[in-house]
């Protein structure tokens, strides 16, 4: 389910490139369309849980600051530097799942890591490729609003039903995206073609994505799934060459494959169970 939702995710050119919008539109809809389930979900039993009610708020608030960032290290360019350093996250969630989520340190996952930053760089640096620090720097910024956003989805989850945590949390996204891009962030219109292909993207890639990704974020450690999600670089540049003509070199498919491996290996290491399953698991049969 976690490497069906980052294949989801990167799907989204299909989407948004014939759209056209900007990024600020392109992410006000999408979440606009990710937050459409959000009024039949609210649970009293749920919002007493103020933990992971507050992870919640968290993810929201972590969301729109990602996606802030990200979109201004996409307009400072070059692209291919705010893609690498925006996938610094799964590296951070390795080095934080074991101090926020009480889970066990995964060797594999610090080595693994940067092997696959190291394929996803293959697969998308060109020749000539201008460097950034500006650039970085907010990819970096986004990388670690991005770590965050799933720390906070797993935490959330000892509450919250997948479904929940990906559409209660946008609301609060697009509030704050308002607030930040105001009349920028706004469609030029409600119900014309390409509103309504966003506002589709939002619900395939983004609905539907992020609710596999965090139904199987409940059942496997925080750094396995930080691994997996470098398959949405990956399927959105397969993507890119096969709908847009974008070019694919040997040296990027052989990056792509370097990625598959190395994310399969990080997912397939034997851990003893997270501090949350151990606490959510039900007792055994006899016990009081």
């Amino acid at each position: 389910m976690v490497a069906a939702g980052a294949t989801l995710w990167g799907c989204w050119s299909l989407f948004l490139r014939p759209a056209g919008l900007s990024g600020a539109q392109n992410a006000l809809l999408a979440l606009t369309a990710m937050s459409l389930p959000a009024p039949f979900l609210l649970r009293r039993e749920a919002l007493r849980n103020k933990r992971a009610t507050a992870a919640l708020v968290v993810v929201g608030l972590a969301d729109a600051a990602n996606v802030a960032l990200f979109f201004a290290a996409m307009r400072n360019g070059p692209v291919s530097v705010a893609v690498l350093t925006h996938y610094l996250a799964p590296l951070l969630l390795a080095l934080a799942a074991p101090w926020v989520l009480g889970e066990q340190p995964s060797t594999r996952a610090l080595v693994g890591v940067p092997i696959t930053l190291a394929g996803l760089a293959m697969l998308i640096l060109q020749p000539g490729t201008a460097f950034s620090g500006l650039t970085a720097a907010l990819g970096a910024g986004s990388a670690l609003f991005y770590a965050a956003i799933v720390l906070g989805a797993k935490e959330a989850a000892r509450a919250y039903s997948p479904l929940a945590v990906t559409s209660l949390h946008a609301p609060i996204s697009v509030a704050v995206l308002l607030l930040y891009f105001g009349a920028e962030a706004l469609p030029p219109a409600m119900l014309d073609a390409a509103t309504l292909r966003v506002l589709v993207g939002g619900a395939v890639c983004g609905l539907t994505g992020n609710i596999l990704f965090n139904a199987g974020l409940r059942r496997v450690p925080t750094a396995a799934a930080g691994a997996l999600t470098y398959l949405e670089p990956l399927t959105a540049s397969v993507v890119g060459w096969a709908f847009f003509a974008e070019s694919l070199t040997p040296l990027g498919v052989a990056g792509g494959m370097l990625v598959l491996a190395a994310g399969a290996w990080v997912a397939a290491e034997r851990r003893a169970p997270s501090r949350a399953l151990l606490e959510a698991a039900p007792a055994p049969s006899g016990t009081p």
